[in-house]
């Protein structure tokens, strides 16, 4: 049986963590307390002497492929970029969560539908604490909903301590205050790999993934550190200044709104400095796990491509339209805007999937080097 430590041998030491937060809120949840995340976002032993090497830790991590072939059939994933039931490009109608949403606010004019409708008692997120940084915080009223509306720089995880070195942490790290609050109906919103772990819990029917009844996807390029030497260098490539910039975004490329109106925008090529080196390895860009999948590819300025993958997505995704909460992009102004929006999803899914395969390639070749 393999146990956590199998884990920091064969994903952490070689940097393939993700630092979903898979493992230690599965072991926090059943309070073992062997497990926690340190002050850099990275699960490490609390009390060895607590594990009872169980094993689960190890089979949930989504680097571990031990229960892909049954998370895949739960599912119902299929090539290329896993199950796709339909595609919509909508957004918010309330125009107040468009003003704070980044592609059209679709995501959380879904969560305020679900929440007015009393179908989940609170929603996993992020919300800003500046304009570049993002805490991963338990929304539990409409109004906390609201405000995590948008993105910061980075885009799925939060900071622990505010100092000059950026600490990220994953949403899943707010699975123990849902637990000690007692909600049982949350929605999860996450990246694909923080996605992927928890639905392994739940082909294990482990605690607590018995609590999230909603699994909303982001798509993922990849997730940013941004330190002051990264944010520096950034805004030496854009030629700007941070005091002078009221929206950022990331999309096929990296969007930076001034307060003059003025649009800088920046190929994600250049960005590759600031990607976590994990990230280099990770094939998911969008969130193929998801109930549904969320993000500004392929949709117009000011809309949300949508990507329903399981029949209670669709559900919630037609519910959020008859009562208005969302709506679509219309057909008149462009007959294919679905159909095109799928194939740039697809162009950018097979272009990290391509570049993962070769980043793995040379992994496994440096691993296999012996010195004479």
């Amino acid at each position: 049986m393999k146990t956590f430590f199998n884990l920091v041998q064969e994903v952490q030491k070689p940097g393939l963590c993700c630092r979903c937060g898979g493992c230690v809120a599965f072991c926090t949840a059943i309070n073992y307390g062997a497990l926690e995340i340190d002050e850099n976002g990275k699960p490490v032993y609390q009390d060895m002497e607590k594990c009872i090497e169980c094993g689960l830790c190890y089979s949930i991590c989504p680097e571990i492929k031990d229960l892909d072939e049954a998370t895949k059939r739960q599912a119902a994933w299929s090539d290329p970029m896993g199950r796709v039931i339909e595609t919509n490009v909508v957004r918010a109608s309330d125009v107040r969560v468009r003003d704070r949403a980044t592609d059209g606010g679709a995501l959380t004019g879904i969560l305020l539908h679900l929440f007015d409708r009393n179908r989940i008692d609170g929603a996993i997120v992020t919300r800003s604490v500046n304009k570049f940084q993002r805490q991963p915080f338990l929304a539990t009223t409409r109004k906390e909903i609201l405000e995590s509306a948008g993105i910061s720089f980075d885009t799925s995880q939060g900071m622990k301590r505010f100092s000059d070195q950026y600490m990220i942490f994953s949403t899943i790290e707010k699975f123990d205050p849902m637990i000690k609050k007692g909600l049982k109906r949350v929605a999860l919103v996450g990246t694909p790999c923080q996605i992927k772990s928890l639905r392994k819990m739940q082909v294990l029917n482990l605690i607590p993934s018995d609590s999230i009844k909603f699994c909303f996807g982001l798509f993922c390029a990849g997730n940013f550190t941004f330190g002051i030497k990264e944010q520096k260098q950034l805004a030496d490539i854009a030629g700007i200044s941070w005091d002078d910039v009221s929206r950022i975004n990331l999309k096929e490329k990296f969007i930076i709104t001034l307060n003059s109106g003025e649009i800088k925008t920046i190929e994600l090529e250049k960005m590759e400095f600031m990607k976590r080196y994990a990230c280099h390895y990770c094939s998911d860009y969008s969130a193929e796990f998801a109930d549904i999948s969320f993000g500004g590819v392929g949709a117009r300025d000011g809309w949300t491509t949508v990507i329903t993958r399981t029949p209670l997505g669709r559900a919630v995704l037609a519910d959020s339209r008859s009562f208005k909460s969302i709506e679509q992009f219309n057909v008149e102004d462009d007959p294919e805007f679905a159909t095109s929006a799928l194939q740039e999803v697809r162009k950018a899914s097979s272009a990290k999937k391509k570049k993962t395969r070769y980043k793995r390639r040379s992994l496994q070749a440096k691993s296999v080097q012996v010195k004479v």
